[in-house]
């Protein structure tokens, strides 16, 4: 059963849709990441904010040297106000990355070098808020906390020596905000595509109609004028036949019936002679009815259609070679389309190629029917592709729509050596 273009087309067109609109959701799903993760960054921000804001009012001066009194004061704020979750860590540096407070207290006077984070609060006296970098020396005791955001905030004592406070803070806050903004959005996302989809599946599939509806439209309009012109070419060639013809015929008859009963030789020789000239004459006219109207290809064949097609042109200057490699042809269609392109090639070579000899070649090619007609004369230009409207093409023209009708290819291109090949391959069906 053979499969509807159109909906062969919207199907197609549907994969490429749901490829198209899950990429949509890929990148819908990404974005979200993206605005979930800055926010819970931003939230991680304003957290250490509010708690460095608590904690320096406990700084005093004797928090660098290390004294006693000082550190508890800065404990008892962080153990009963800031360690909470999502907070698990609390660390407070001097410029040279020694630290001078941590909840752990092993960690107090060790030095590590500052990175890029740190320098920047340091620098710009804003909170830096980012993923923490559980390989480094510095975050070595975090590294079984899972993944944490490290938070950087400005601070001083009272005398004015810059200090930094950080946070660390599980990272689980950016996955929950990642999943109420998918519980939010992503409704909103597949209602959204399912919509889109909703309208353009239809209208491709009425685009698409319309598309295959004048495709047959102008193909039927083509037959139709093929059809049109084989009435009027049927119809010259049986007045021909029927007229002319039959009466020049005639005539050869009766002059050599008048030699026979002339005895002058002078005259009988002005007879036969007559007589001789009318028939070749007659011979020519029925030659030139072939290229005005094809016989009947399904019973005279493709290979004899050829030959009376092609025997008229020695006559006519033009010297031609036939090569029919199956004389009885293909299919009905076929033998059509490959005699028309014949006779069409044939015609341009006559009216525009100045040639000397053309040779006609009919071959299959795998599945294909080949046809190639080969011309010495001027050829054609070599960056002209395809079939022009042109110079006399356009019988080529509507040729070449038919032939493409038929899922075939006509193509016109320049010779080896000099001239034109006009090349059309259909298939054999």
């Amino acid at each position: 059963m053979k499969r509807d273009p159109v909906a062969r087309s919207v199907i197609t067109f549907a994969l490429l849709g749901l490829v198209a609109l899950a990429a949509v959701a890929v990148a819908g799903t990404l974005v979200i990441r993206r605005i979930a993760t800055n926010q819970a960054i931003d939230e991680a921000r304003q957290v250490t904010k509010l708690a460095a804001s608590v904690v320096e009012r406990r700084v005093d001066d004797g928090l660098i040297p290390g004294r006693a009194d000082s550190t508890g004061k800065v404990s008892s704020v962080v153990f009963t106000a800031v360690l909470r979750p999502p907070i698990v860590r609390v660390k407070i540096l001097t410029k040279d990355g020694t630290v001078v407070y941590s909840d752990l207290s092993k960690l107090i006077g060790k030095r590590y070098p500052l990175d890029d984070q740190q320098r920047a609060a340091f620098r710009s006296g804003e909170v830096q808020a980012g993923f923490a970098d559980l390989d480094a020396p510095r975050n070595r005791t975090e590294r079984s906390l899972g993944s944490l955001l490290e938070v950087s905030a400005p601070i001083s004592t009272p005398n004015g020596t810059p200090l930094l406070f950080e946070t660390y803070q599980t990272a689980s806050s950016v996955a929950d905000n990642r999943r109420q903004l998918l519980r939010s959005f992503a409704p909103v996302l597949i209602v959204a595509l399912i919509a889109f989809a909703a309208l353009v599946i239809p209208l491709a599939w009425v685009v698409n109609r319309r598309m295959h509806r004048a495709a047959r439209d102008r193909e039927a309009l083509l037959q139709r004028a093929v059809n049109a012109s084989d009435l009027e070419r049927q119809r010259i060639a049986s007045d021909l036949h029927d007229g002319p013809i039959q009466e020049m015929a005639g005539l050869a008859m009766r002059l050599s019936a008048l030699s026979e009963l002339v005895d002058d030789p002078a005259s009988k020789s002005a007879l036969d002679d007559s007589a001789g000239a009318v028939r070749g004459s007659v011979a020519t006219l029925r030659s030139a009815i072939v290229g005005v109207y094809p016989p009947n290809l399904q019973q005279a064949g493709l290979g004899p259609a050829l030959n009376d097609l092609t025997a008229r042109l020695p006559s006519e200057g033009l010297s031609v070679t036939l090569d029919v490699a199956d004389p009885a042809g293909y299919s009905a269609p076929v033998d059509e389309l490959l005699y028309r392109a014949c006779q069409e090639g044939l015609r341009n070579v006559q009216a525009h190629a100045n040639a000397h000899t053309v040779a006609v070649r009919v071959r299959r090619d795998g599945d294909d029917a080949v046809l190639e007609v080969t011309d010495d004369g001027r050829g054609v230009d070599p960056t002209t592709t395809g079939v022009g409207r042109t110079d006399g093409h356009m019988g080529l023209q509507i040729l070449h729509d038919l032939i493409q009708n038929a899922g075939g290819t006509l193509t016109l291109s320049p010779a080896d050596g000099g001239g034109s090949v006009l090349r059309v391959e259909v298939p054999a069906g």
